[in-house]
């Protein structure tokens, strides 16, 4: 064997060891980081659930991106006939492919999917602010269960007026109902402690995004709304404001009420 071949295969071996190296100081990191309830972008899953949505996933994504410095890991469940899965995957998410069945089923199975011990769930139409996960996070360290994102607080004025005023309607009937107010029930941004959607039993399809508040909130885990800007959304919407409005505030009755019985 030539010496330049044992150099290389030295050089080789050194580069192993620096390797093994880096892995048990990430790992050692990793842990202490878990001990101290300090997480980072390392740590975080962005999901979501995305149907058609070739025009704006790109935007979504890189936004993501750009924030997280391509550290957040991204989950996409989709159920598209459009580009959207391979623009996703173009941008590095994973990308589970699924027959359409509903908000509730694409995102259950977008929060489920991760191992990261931080999960963010958003929807892919470029309405919500990703630059706010900085935030987020700081409110996970800082001792949060949930954190929600209120888009009301800002006013809201990209959502369409009959939108705008069947969330303040949610909110509304979820405070009374709860003994405890809250502004966005409805929200599709928020950050949670991953050990927490693993405890809570969910049920609702087309009202998961406020059951996934409404529960935690109710069973007595730290729950905070941060207020977020909420932008018009690039493409055309697929909820039906009337069907879906109904699902929704009949979800946050069930909720509700399974809640106050689970106290007796």
């Amino acid at each position: 064997m030539s010496d330049s071949a044992h150099a290389t295969n030295g050089s080789a071996a050194s580069v192993a060891a620096d390797s093994d190296d880096e892995t048990v100081a990430a790992a050692a990191e990793s842990e202490e980081r878990a001990a101290s309830g300090e997480y980072t972008f390392d740590d975080l899953s962005v999901v979501m659930g995305t149907y058609n949505e070739e025009e704006a996933i790109a935007t979504v994504l890189e936004d993501i991106d750009e924030v997280t410095d391509g550290k957040a890991e991204v989950v996409c469940v989709d159920g598209s006939s459009d580009r959207t899965p391979e623009i996703a995957r173009e941008h590095g998410a994973t990308v589970i492919e699924q027959e359409p069945q509903g908000y509730g089923v694409a995102v259950r199975e977008a929060v489920l999917t991760p191992d990261r011990p931080v999960v963010v769930t958003t929807d892919c139409d470029d309405t919500y602010p990703m630059e706010a996960l900085p935030e987020f996070l700081a409110e996970i360290n800082d001792g949060a269960d949930v954190v929600s994102g209120d888009r009301l607080y800002h006013g809201a004025e990209a959502m369409p007026a009959f939108n705008r005023f069947g969330n303040h309607a949610f909110a509304a009937i979820a405070s009374l109902l709860m003994g405890e107010r809250v502004h966005d029930t409805t929200t599709g941004m928020r950050a949670y402690r991953r050990e927490v959607v693993q405890e809570i039993g969910w049920t609702e399809n087309t009202g998961l995004s406020a059951e996934l508040l409404i529960r935690p909130l109710m069973r007595g885990y730290d729950v905070r709304e941060r207020p977020i800007r909420y932008a018009e959304r690039l493409g055309e919407t697929k909820l039906d404001p009337i069907g879906g409005g109904a699902a929704i505030a009949k979800s946050i009755v069930t909720v509700c009420l399974e809640e106050q019985l689970r106290r007796f």
